[in-house]
């Protein structure tokens, strides 16, 4: 018999004392083996005194920002694998053990919980839409498909969780996650979660415009240093653009008369095409800067050890969700849609290599 994989449950919490007895409970009633962290980032209620009285290990993180209670966390815990949810108790703890179970049977480095809300009002207003939107971001700048960018719910290898940079400070850190796992090209999948309104008489810590700029910015950021060809291609593009449209009528008036009559006009677009060339040079240096940070990292990502693999059959995600919140995640609701298989981008990855290998 295979040793029993060592399971840590991570829970970053600010002033949900009452959210966070329940969570704490939830997750020992269905990962009994699991330890579980509760990170108490700077509350000033009861939080970590209803986790303390919950049976969790208690932390406390002074740096505000659920990003550097991720970073910590990741830094401190050693295990096999680890389980990241948040402490609102709006993610359905009954699907804990499918993920875990996936992850081992894969063996998979990261799975993404793909929220399925049981109630319409689950998603605050806006939130579905930007979410999509990011998604959709994410997925045409590194070419791997993303459904829910900014879960919080997810599943990690320690090999993951030891090879990851974690650089943000606050709720973008759910999309550095997402764009270290499609960028480093880890093995993943993506499956359905159910999700559900907070606790009556707790309120969100997200600020939907404040953090949606947030997290605007730092894809940015790593859109530019991960794909910095691209960012300067589209840069030199517009540039030589702008010098054609100012350039051109010049040179047709030069071809006819010999003359140059608007002398500035032909600088400007003469410095502008230049400036694209600067551009276009610059995306190739950075790119081949980024391919040898990549190789590097990969190397690191290597020396440690896969997940330990467990097989067993397929399990549904839904098969542990009690009974009022299995429905959602074979439909979601108000549409009668069903639930889309999972999304396994380790298969394609497998894939990809064998081609690669054989080209």
């Amino acid at each position: 018999m295979p040793p029993t994989p060592s399971v840590v449950a991570i829970v970053p919490c600010h002033n949900e004392e009452a959210a966070i007895g329940k969570v704490v409970a939830d997750l020992h009633q269905h990962l009994p083996a699991a330890e579980v962290y509760v990170y108490d980032n700077c509350s000033t209620d009861r939080t970590a005194e209803v986790a303390r009285a919950a049976g969790a290990h208690v932390r406390l993180e002074r740096e505000k920002g659920k990003g550097n209670v991720v970073r910590r966390a990741f830094a401190d815990l050693d295990a096999d694998v680890y389980l990241l949810i948040d402490g609102d108790d709006t993610y359905d703890v009954a699907d804990a053990p499918a993920m875990i179970a996936t992850l081992l049977s894969g063996p998979y480095d990261h799975v993404l919980g793909v929220r399925r809300q049981v109630s319409t009002t689950a998603y605050r207003a806006g939130h579905e839409s930007g979410n999509r939107a990011f998604n959709g971001m994410v997925s045409f700048a590194f070419r791997r498909e993303v459904t829910d960018m900014l879960s919080g719910y997810r599943v990690f290898s320690r090999r993951f969780v030891k090879s990851f940079p974690a650089l943000s400070r606050e709720f973008e850190i759910e999309t550095e996650l997402t764009i270290h796992a499609v960028n480093a090209r880890v093995p993943q999948v993506e499956v359905p979660v159910g999700f559900r309104d907070r606790a009556a008489g707790t309120e969100s810590k997200l600020r939907t415009y404040h953090d949606g700029f947030r997290i605007l910015r730092i894809l940015s950021q790593l859109l530019f240093l991960e794909r910095p060809l691209l960012v300067n291609g589209l840069f030199a593009v517009v540039l030589v653009v702008a010098a054609l449209v100012l350039g051109l009528p010049v040179v047709w008036e030069f071809a006819r008369t010999g003359l140059v009559p608007r002398l500035p006009t032909a600088l400007l677009s003469a410095a502008l095409m230049i400036l694209a060339g600067v551009f276009l040079v610059l995306g190739v240096l950075l790119n081949g800067l980024v391919m040898s940070r990549r190789e590097t990292s990969r190397l690191f990502y290597l020396r440690l050890a896969a997940p330990p693999f467990v097989p067993s059959s397929p399990i549904s995600p839904s098969a542990s969700s009690s009974p009022d919140t299995s429905a959602a995640h074979r439909a979601a609701p108000g549409n009668g849609s069903t639930v889309p298989p999972m999304h396994d981008s380790g298969a394609r990855l497998r894939r990809e290599t064998a081609e690669e290998a054989g080209s």
